[in-house]
């Protein structure tokens, strides 16, 4: 289960038939725990395990790896490096023009990485903008977005550690992540000196951004998507079988995803 640099995946037609005869399907990852790294060389995460309890029971048994930088997945997906995206990534109108996604599999807020005491006194996406401090976001994230809605120039870095290095050299006063991904990363380097704010939802142009994300797939597999997403709906209909999967990463009953929040609504931008 091990990730690995270059794949090459199947060629369009019946996805899910060739994937069951070969046993493996290859993702993409971007390396942002707790959704999906590598930690000795082993492929793991939240979302990864999701995705081997729900590719098993579709009758793939191996969940194979290719990482790359978060704003270079879809593109990677398109060019058939790999045969889904495993990253939580947000579901966006933008995104939803070039490729399907699962119904959502996790909920998230957003939080900030800043310097010990927070000396500019940052809470949100609106103290970052009238601060004039120096923000750091994920290339391809949405925080990203978040930053060039409100006009602040963000410094973009291809992975979480990459932020909370240009906080911790002063390169930048801030890093905005998901709260999840930002407490995760400060609880395994606990002597980096940083500290993470309080989770908030996003407010932009006064309409509170509702986070929820899922797995990626190319438009030309929904066969795929339709199993997968059947599979997806017995684990999140489930609470307890939902936590037994992605708890250990840290995931709560805070992320399990909202029936209300559909993947259609969310493409459509109605949330």
């Amino acid at each position: 289960m091990a990730g690995c640099t270059k794949t090459e995946t199947t060629e369009p037609g019946d996805l899910l038939q060739s994937l069951r005869e070969k046993g493996v399907v290859t993702v993409g990852f971007a390396g942002e725990a707790p959704y999906s790294f590598e930690a000795d060389g082993l492929l793991t995460g939240a979302t990864v395990a999701l995705h081997r309890e729900i590719f098993g029971n579709l009758g793939i048994e191996t969940v194979d790896g290719v990482q790359t930088e978060f704003g270079a997945l879809i593109p990677g997906l398109q060019a058939r490096r790999f045969d889904a995206v495993s990253a939580g990534m947000s579901i966006l109108p933008k995104r939803c023009e070039q490729a399907s996604f699962s119904e959502p599999e996790f909920m998230y807020t957003t939080a900030l990485m800043v310097k010990p005491g927070n000396p500019l006194n940052l809470t949100d996406m609106q103290s970052v903008q009238a601060s004039g401090a120096k923000m750091a976001a994920m290339t391809g994230a949405i925080e990203s977005d978040y930053a060039a809605a409100l006009g602040i120039d963000a410094t973009l870095v291809g992975t979480p550690q990459d932020g909370m290095d240009a906080v911790t050299s002063g390169r930048a006063d801030v890093f905005a992540l998901t709260a999840i991904s930002l407490n995760w990363l400060k609880d395994h380097n606990p002597d980096t000196a940083v500290e993470v704010t309080d989770s908030f939802v996003a407010v932009i142009d006064g309409k509170p951004q509702i986070g929820a994300g899922g797995t990626v797939f190319r438009t030309s597999d929904p066969e795929l998507l339709a199993a997968y997403n059947t599979e997806l709906k017995k684990i999140t209909s489930d609470k307890e079988k939902y936590l037994s999967i992605v708890g250990e990463f840290g995931f709560t009953e805070r992320e399990l995803p909202d029936p209300e929040y559909t993947t259609a609504k969310l493409c459509e931008g109605e949330i």
